[in-house]
Formats: C-alpha cells, structure tokens, sequence
C-alpha cells in the first residue's frame, strides 16, 4: 500500500471520531446543564442511543454481507449513503428545541439516529481494513494510520467543542466566590438565553459536519477497495446467521472481544464522566477543555510509538500501557490537583491509545485465523467487525446509563456550583474506581488470547499457500 492510500483511508475515519467524541465528552454535560433534563432521563437518552446503535451492528453486518460488488466496491456504497443523513441528525441532536415539554422525545430520537447512521459507517469502514491489501504488515501499518488520525480526529473534536462551547459552562458568580457558595447557588444562565449555548453548540455542531463531509470526500477519493483475494469464484457466501454462530463459536474472537469489551467500557466511563468530574468534583471548572486536549495530544503523539511497540514486542505485550492509567486516575480522585490533573491527563492520553489501536489491530488476525479453519466462506469479514461494535457499544451503553442514574439516585441538581457529597463521591467512583476494576478484568481475559506472533507468521503462510 501507498503512503497516500493509507493516509486516505485514515482520514476517512476522523470525522466519525470528531463526531463521537464531542458527543462523548460534552452530551451528558449538555443534558444536564443546558436543557436541563433530570440525569435519570439524560440516562435513558444516553443508554437506549447506545442501544439503537449496537442492535443496528448485527442488522447492518446482515444487509452488507448480503450486498454485491459495484464499480466502487461492496463496502464503500454504504459509507457514501449514510453520510449526509449523519450529518443531519449529528446538528440538530445539539439543538435546544424551544418546547420543553417535547425535549426528552427530541434528543432521544436524534441521538439514536446518529448512533445507529454512524454504525451504518463504522462497520463497512472498518472492514474495509481487510481488502485494501493481503498482507499483515500493510494492514498493520493501514490501522496505525487510521488510529493516529481518529485519535486526531477525537482531538479535534473535543477541543473544538470544549472551546466552542465553554462559555455555557463556566460561570462567573461560581469561580469569582466558590467558597461561598451553597448547593443552591445557579452557575449557568437560564436556558431561555439563546447566546449562551444555543447559538455556540450550532456553531460547534456546523463545524464538525462540514469536517465530517470533507473526510468522506478524501475516502472516496484516495481509497480503492478489492475484492476477497483469496476467494475462489465457487464459493459462497456464509449465510449470516451461520456465520454469526460460527463466530460466536471462534476462541480466538470470543476472548478479544470480551477483553476490550470491558477495557471499552472503562474508557466510556473515563470521558463520560470527565467533564463532569473536573467541574464538580475536583474544582477545575476553568481548566476541562484544557485537560481533554492534553488527554487526547498526548493520545495522538503515542500511536506511533505503540505501533512500534508492538512490532516488537507483540500485541498481548502492549496491552500492558493500558493499565498505567489506573494508579494515576487514582491519585486525581485521592488529590485533586491541578498539576497532577494535567499530569494524569498525559498519562491516560498514553493508555487509551493502546485500547484503542489494539483491538483493530488484532481483528484482523482473529479473522485470518478463522479465515484458515473455513477456507470455501466468503463474506464473514463484516459479520466480526459487526459484532465487535455491537459488543463495545451495548458495554458502552450500559455503562453510561448506569452513571448517569447514579448521578440521579444520589442528587444531581443542574444549575447549581456545588454538589452534594454523595454526587461527588459518585463521580470518583465513576473516575477511579469503577474504570480501574474493568481494565484489570479485561487484561486478565487477554491472557488467555491464544494468537501470538509466531501463530500470525503461521497463518500467514498458510493464507499464501491457500491463495
């Protein structure tokens, strides 16, 4: 593969990234605080668009499996299609309609059509991996591309969106007299005010979608897909739900998916919360922006210092990074300080990108493997790749939802400067305890994970040989 056909199909993948992490980080904050929706409502906003989004992972995984090859190919059609209607359902689930009454149906109904469009993107996307080229390395070194630029992708998505959409969230009154303040005090303008948030969340969401249309233009362009090089023209198709039983049978899968299906979960809950955190737990209300983007530079600078790691080392040796979150997202929650805070926020930036970059790169050689024990079926590379999003998205909304009915069940009150106690023990818990519990479970699924470097040169050959 060529630099430009990597750096093509890279930047492919960041707008669908800009996209989900400012509705990572910012959504919940922007429920609570600026349409004023109680966090248990917030929550069910926040899980059923999880949910929309992963029960659309195995429906989109079916219908693609069943498509045929057109002069652009068998996946890329998918990713043209469901590009505009993203981008409109992206703007207007950062609209604050003017009914209050109707609001919870108004982001419910758009952030379930943004999950599920988007998945409508990722699964072909990401498949795409497999046919841009036959060779481990190129494949390697295409999803190091595409990690890098999604991690820059989440950079500047959250940094526009923390820039854009700051002055919502801090209040004078709050940071002027903290001290003195009470749990009663309100720390943001009355929702009524278009130019506090109205105007600057439109203003963040037109920029984003114009992002999100320029990346897919690149794709398109820089990108060619080919066809299944090692299928032969007598054979079929693995009906889906045969190879959907197939898959759910595979070692190999079954323990990488439930390894990063928890470490996913630990990350949602780490940007869920963080804004969050910083504003009512830690008193870094002036300093949030600045900590995502420090978490997300120190992510994207990384990438290619764990592709060579694992180069190296392996890629059950580099699941190891993921861990050195732990310790330090421990010392934030035990000692809020700002020095530490940035510090933390390097670090973490160093193990998401590990949790990121590995499981797509290990995907691959889960579906080589398979591809090895069913060598006369076609069409599965789309049924893993489905079922993977399912799988961390339905974590990812259970884990989210979770929170925010914990942000319920202990007082959350929006508007406020301070929080009760209970509500910011919680958010901790949600920081330290809770992520830190999910990581070391998924590390110790990932020991069992049988493919090691030797095994992928095996197969390799094998694949050769069969081709």
């Amino acid at each position: 593969l060529s630099m430009c056909s990597k750096l093509c199909y890279a930047i492919g993948g960041a707008p669908n990234q800009v996209a989900g992490s400012a509705a990572s980080f910012f959504l919940q904050i922007y429920l609570l605080d600026i349409a004023h929706i109680t966090p248990f409502h917030a929550s069910l906003v926040l899980f059923i668009g999880k949910a929309s989004g992963a029960v659309t992972d195995p429906v989109a995984g079916f219908f693609i499996s069943k498509s045929r090859w057109t002069k652009i190919g068998r996946l890329m059609p998918w990713v043209l299609a469901c590009t505009p209607f993203t981008i409109v359902s992206y703007f207007f689930m950062w609209y604050l309609p003017p009914f209050a009454s109707g609001r919870i149906a108004w982001y419910l109904t758009f952030h379930c059509l943004f999950q599920a469009l988007t998945t409508l993107f990722q699964v072909p996307y990401s498949a795409l991996t497999m046919f841009l080229s036959t060779d481990q390395k190129d494949r390697d070194s295409a999803t190091a591309y595409r990690m890098t630029m999604e991690v820059l992708g989440t950079l500047i998505g959250a940094s526009l969106q923390g820039q854009i959409v700051a002055s919502a969230h801090v209040s004078p009154h709050c940071t002027a007299n903290s001290s003195a303040n009470t749990t009663d005090t309100p720390s943001i303008p009355d929702p009524a005010d278009p130019l506090s948030h109205q105007v600057v969340y439109m203003i963040a969401a037109g920029v984003i979608a114009g992002i999100y249309l320029l990346g897919i233009v690149v794709l398109f362009l820089g990108v060619k897909e080919r066809d299944d090089p090692y299928a032969l023209n007598s054979d079929r198709a693995i009906p889906f739900c045969k190879g959907l039983a197939l898959t759910m049978k595979h070692g190999p899968y079954v323990k990488l998916a439930a390894s990063f299906l928890l470490i996913s979960t630990a990350v949602q809950l780490e940007q869920g919360n963080f804004v969050l955190f910083c504003t009512h737990a830690a008193g870094l209300r002036n300093h949030f922006q600045y900590l995502v983007v420090t978490i997300l530079v120190s992510a994207a600078v990384s990438v290619p210092f764990w592709q060579k790691f694992l180069q190296r080392f392996g890629k059950k040796c580099a699941a190891c990074g993921i861990s050195w979150m732990i310790p330090f997202a421990v010392m934030l929650v035990t000692i809020p300080n700002l020095i530490l805070a940035y510090f933390v926020a390097f670090i973490s930036g160093l193990s998401i990108a590990a949790s990121l970059l590995l499981p797509w790169s290990m995907l691959p050689d889960v579906v080589d493997n398979f591809r090895l024990h069913n060598p006369h079926g076609k069409g599965q590379e789309t049924i893993f790749y489905s079922s993977y999003v399912f799988f961390t998205k339905m974590s990812a909304g259970i884990g989210l939802g979770i929170s925010a009915a914990g942000l319920e069940f202990t007082g959350y009150k929006p508007g406020i400067c301070r929080q009760s106690d209970d509500v910011i023990l919680t958010l901790k818990l949600l920081i330290g305890a809770v992520p830190a519990v999910l990581i070391l479970l998924g590390l110790f699924i990932l020991l069992f994970y049988p493919i090691t470097e030797e095994s992928r040169k095996e197969t390799k050959l094998a694949l050769d040989e069969l081709r």
